[in-house]
């Protein structure tokens, strides 16, 4: 079953601030609820990362590798996903009223045999949920940032 969620938040900070952030796989693992692990394997020659990972849901647990297939700092990171989930996450961070428009797309494969029909509206909803909880919880990290920045240079 193929499984496409989307979502984009306005985030009051610098597109770099955001890029650097969410260019370190352990923070994607800090902000993304069933992410239980993303850890960097090695720097691509294309200076995006290659990462392990590990995410949960509906108490099964998937695991794989994502690899940068498209690096453009600050511009935007697609990942190719291989492993127990195929597919791909592509990051875009758009400068926007001072801060960053930062616009999360994924579309992967959720393997075996399960019965679409009953599970795909669960999966869709289960996916916005986790998408807007991550994207929330990267504005929390990245506006605190800047906060701290702002006040140790005060």
């Amino acid at each position: 079953m193929t499984v496409h969620t989307s979502d984009d938040r306005w985030l009051d900070a610098p597109v770099e601030t955001v890029f650097v952030f969410m260019d370190e796989p352990s923070n994607q693992a800090t902000v993304t609820p069933s992410l239980t692990r993303a850890d960097r394997i090695e720097r691509l020659p294309n200076g995006g990362n290659r990462a392990a990972y590990e995410y949960t849901m509906f108490g099964l647990t998937f695991t794989g590798e994502v690899r940068a297939s498209m690096y453009e700092p600050p511009e935007r990171i697609v990942y190719e996903m291989r492993g127990d989930l195929t597919g791909r996450i592509a990051w875009r961070f758009e400068p926007e009223d001072g801060g960053t428009r930062l616009t999360y797309a994924a579309d992967y494969e959720v393997p075996g045999p399960l019965p679409e029909t009953l599970l795909a509206p669960i999966i869709r909803w289960y996916n916005r949920r986790e998408v807007r909880q991550l994207l929330a919880t990267v504005a929390e990290a990245v506006e605190g940032e800047e906060q701290v920045v702002a006040r140790s240079l005060s």
